[in-house]
């Protein structure tokens, strides 16, 4: 299958991680990368041997046929606006915008120009949640009643070495870490309908205990501990934890609740991971993992699975369409825990779906 050209901009601390895993999907050619930061773009570019260019070089070369936007989350919707403004397909780090509204202009503007957007996570499509979502199809445990979903840690600081933006306008727990387990839970049970939360911001600094920046204070913009309740479309309704603010927990990331058993989901920052099933009137299980991409990171799967679509006229399974749903309920638990309100989901989006097969050869599930 012809090779599909990429343009990286962002060469932050994620790309690394990217660039590593693209080397495993020989649908992926890689043009150059770019950074406002051009020291950035020539160090990561020596890292992995290939090219620094400007940005505009990227947005100009026509052998580039996805711009893959790593930067900062507030610069999402605008790199992502000028790669389709040039004839770009574009697919961007989490969130999709730092809020709906933006979002939605971001994903207007691709329709508009006949392009697709995508965005991570992608971490949906491994090993270890899709055979989650295999035993859930099958109805292993029943009718899907419920489910919880936690996050909790004591902040970025601690590890990030330049961790400000997360506590930006556009940051924040839910924002941040919310898409890998939302994208996920959409991916087992559907759309959402419904959401109702409450959010805390108890200190108005942090203090980063990271390198290089061991000791400098940063503000916060934005609630650091989230929590609240979503109606999905299927009936089924999970309960939702997303914090900077605790110092530690015993709660799995996802448990799903069914009428016939209980379903454990791997970490949905990760691609694989355990998963346990207890069925009714027995014990916790380990189930065999099934399906591929469950050995590793393929932060990048993503935009092989968005390559192979463009080659195939096939939609893409991390699209602008769920990326703009999930960001809608993100950001409705914010505004529930503003007004007091439950908040009724505008949006609606197909389960994408299921990866069976390796992208790695080319072989795909249609």
């Amino acid at each position: 299958m012809e090779k599909v050209g990429i343009g990286i901009i962002g060469c932050g601390n994620i790309s690394a991680a990217y660039l590593k895993a693209m080397a495993g999907f020989p649908i992926l050619d890689i043009r150059g990368v770019a950074d406002l930061n051009h020291d950035a773009a020539k160090a990561r570019a020596e890292e992995f041997g290939l090219q620094a260019r400007t940005i505009e070089d990227l947005f100009a070369d026509p052998q580039i046929e996805i711009i893959v936007n790593l930067t900062v989350p507030k610069a999402h919707v605008e790199v992502g606006l000028k790669a389709l403004a040039a004839g770009k397909h574009t697919y961007s780090e989490k969130p999709l915008g730092i809020n709906f509204a933006d979002g939605k202009k971001l994903a207007d503007a691709a329709k508009a120009a006949g392009l697709r957007i995508g965005s991570a996570p992608d971490t949906f499509l491994g090993g270890g949640h899709q055979t989650a979502r295999a035993l859930i199809d099958r109805g292993v445990i029943g009718i899907p009643v419920g489910g919880s979903a936690s996050f909790m840690c004591p902040g970025h600081e601690r590890w990030h070495p330049n961790p400000g933006f997360y506590y930006e306008i556009g940051g924040g727990p839910m924002l941040d870490m919310g898409p890998y387990y939302i994208t996920d839970l959409v991916n087992l049970l559907g759309p959402v309908t419904q959401v109702a939360g409450f959010a805390t911001k108890l200190r108005k600094e942090r203090v980063i205990t990271s390198e290089p920046r061991n000791g400098e204070h940063i503000p916060v913009e934005v609630p650091t501990h989230v929590a609240g309740v979503m109606s999905f479309a299927n009936g089924a309704i999970v309960q939702v934890s997303m914090s900077f603010d605790v110092a530690g927990h015993k709660h799995v990331p996802i448990e799903v609740y069914g009428t016939e058993g209980t379903l454990i989901v791997p970490d949905p920052n990760h691609f694989a991971g355990p998963v346990e099933l207890l069925k009714k009137g027995g014990g916790f299980e380990d189930q065999p993992v099934t399906q591929p991409y469950a050995d590793g990171n393929f932060r990048s799967l993503g935009i092989a699975d968005m390559a192979h679509a463009i080659r195939s006229n096939r939609p893409h399974r991390a699209n602008g369409d769920l990326a703009l749903h999930v960001l809608e309920v993100m950001e409705a638990f914010h505004t529930a825990a503003a007004n007091g309100k439950t908040v009724t989901i505008t949006t609606t989006v197909e389960r994408p779906e299921p990866l069976i097969t390796s992208l790695s050869g080319g072989v795909i599930a249609h």
